[in-house]
């Protein structure tokens, strides 16, 4: 079992940056894949980033590559979603996940862990 909290939301302006973070709970942490998604209202919940429990893989939507980073520090139970260069299309709630296999999974049911998510707003 696996508990998610993220933080860092908030408003920036269009090419700003945000740092988001998700605390878990749970001594099996590091053997979890993390995944961000995010929702904008009337939308469907889209995949955003993904780290391997080694730290070794990576996979990012198309829509944030070479503008968000995601990275984790398995010693502080904690994933991190760095964005840069945002833009008003970011704008969205942003859910962290958990996944206990070892592959990347981009789709939302592969993950069966959720946080409460967390609201960024790029203004134009």
């Amino acid at each position: 079992q696996v508990q998610l909290v993220e933080s860092g939301g908030g408003l920036v302006q269009a090419g700003g940056s945000l740092r988001l973070s998700c605390a878990a709970s749970g001594r099996t942490f590091s053997s979890y894949t993390m995944g961000w998604f995010r929702q904008a209202p009337g939308k469907e919940r889209e995949f955003v980033a993904a780290i391997s429990w080694r730290d070794v893989n990576t996979y990012y939507a198309d829509s944030v590559k070479g503008r968000f980073t995601i990275s984790r520090d398995n010693a502080k139970n904690t994933v991190y979603l760095q964005m840069n260069s945002l833009k008003p299309e970011d704008t969205a709630v942003y859910y962290c996940a958990a996944d206990p296999r070892v592959t990347i999974a981009t789709t939302p049911r592969a993950y069966p862990y959720w946080g409460q998510g967390t609201q960024v707003t790029v203004s134009s």
